[in-house]
């Protein structure tokens, strides 16, 4: 159960930091977000990282914690970075507005 929960931590924190940044949200959200909202969403995305952190070192200490930690964070990156890329060539960047 602490494998799940750090991996779906370290899902939603990668999530979080993908949709902070201006070229995500103009190429899915199709324009970008206030810069609170992507403040907001770079906060979220460090403190599920850092919660992660805490339940994998608190569980199995420093040395085990970090390389499980190193794990689940490859895991995750790497199934977010995928699906942004599904996102992109399923459904397109958006049109440009014609002026």
């Amino acid at each position: 159960m602490t494998h799940l929960a750090a991996f779906v931590l370290c899902l939603a924190g990668f999530a979080a930091l993908a949709f902070a940044t201006r070229r995500q949200q103009r190429d899915i959200l199709g324009g970008s977000l206030r810069s609170a909202a992507t403040y907001g969403l770079r906060v979220a995305g460090v403190c599920a990282l850092l919660s992660a952190l805490g339940i994998l070192v608190a569980k199995y200490g420093w040395s085990l914690g970090l390389v499980m930690l190193s794990g689940h964070t490859s895991l995750a990156a790497g199934f977010v970075y995928c699906v942004l890329i599904g996102l992109v060539r399923t459904h397109g960047p958006p049109a440009a507005h014609a002026n």
